[in-house]
């Protein structure tokens, strides 16, 4: 496709951003529909991130994803947020209509349509979610939205889980009664009557990572769910155990075709988009 006059441009803000997978799975989309428009990866240091945005309405930039450090800080730049935003607390995909910035906010949505590709049904069962940072927030979302009934959170803060609680309370009136808020190391004493582990943190992108729990104690009975885009020490555990696993891939794609959708208003190109991330 020719870039001309016409053509729309759209990205992704983080720092670091040269590694994102986006701009390849998204331009594959941008292709596939006929859609005139680029997807470009642009390095904001955290110090220039309110001249970015101006920059995005200056420059009549489509769409933008955001990605970390920035999730939490370019809320307070945006003319609009949808209810999800303002529950998690963080901002992946800005859609500009003529200079008016709305925020969303795709990883739960992600989340969710990933873990139906393993577990169909999952509203009565009982998960572990390990973490209580932006990305647990999202998750956490997504669960309660679609109806969990039980879910422990461990954290070395426990306070934040209690934040969560807190925040939580007006998106469903027995949250306290839903999240369980469990010490970290206390993580292998509910194992048993967990259905469901996912790893939000970051624990586990590096090789050398310490375990956050002992890993051998997890049963072919759980699912294993990981959102970091790697085969971690959790992830190769739950596999020589038979379990079922996933990692971050399948949130990737589905957070970012959420995305496309709410830019274009077309049905994004699941299977094209997951064939680049495959690639």
């Amino acid at each position: 496709m020719l870039v001309n006059g016409e053509t729309e441009v759209y990205g992704i803000i983080g720092y670091p951003v040269k590694h994102s997978k986006s701009p390849q799975f998204q331009t594959a989309a941008f292709r596939h529909k006929n859609i005139n428009a680029v997807y470009l990866p642009f390095e904001v240091k955290p110090e220039n991130l309110k001249k970015a945005v101006n920059g995005i309405k200056a420059l009549s930039i489509r769409g933008i994803n955001i990605t970390v450090p920035h999730k939490e800080e370019v809320i307070r730049y945006l003319d609009e947020t949808s209810e999800e935003v303002q529950f998690i607390g963080a901002c992946n995909t800005v859609k500009n209509i003529d200079g008016y910035l709305i925020g969303y906010n795709t990883d739960a949505y992600g989340f969710i349509e990933g873990l139906k590709e393993i577990e169909p049904q999952f509203q009565d069962k009982t998960f572990l979610i390990l973490g209580a940072g932006g990305a647990s927030r999202a998750v956490l979302y997504g669960l309660i939205r679609e109806g969990a009934e039980k879910i422990f959170v461990a954290n070395r803060t426990i306070d934040r889980v209690f934040q969560i609680i807190q925040d939580f309370s007006k998106l469903n009136r027995f949250i306290q009664e839903i999240i369980i808020p469990v010490p970290l190391d206390k993580v292998e004493d509910y194992l048993s009557s967990t259905d469901i582990i996912v790893n939000t943190t970051s624990v586990g992108l590096k090789d050398e990572d310490p375990p956050l729990f002992d890993y051998s104690k997890v049963q072919k009975k759980h699912t294993v769910v990981d959102i970091i885009y790697k085969k971690t020490k959790l992830l190769k555990v739950a596999e020589e155990k038979g379990c079922r696993w996933q990692d971050g891939l399948p949130m990737l794609l589905y957070q970012g075709a959420k995305a496309f959708e709410i830019w274009t208003g077309e049905k994004a190109p699941v299977e094209v988009m997951r064939k680049v991330l495959q690639e």
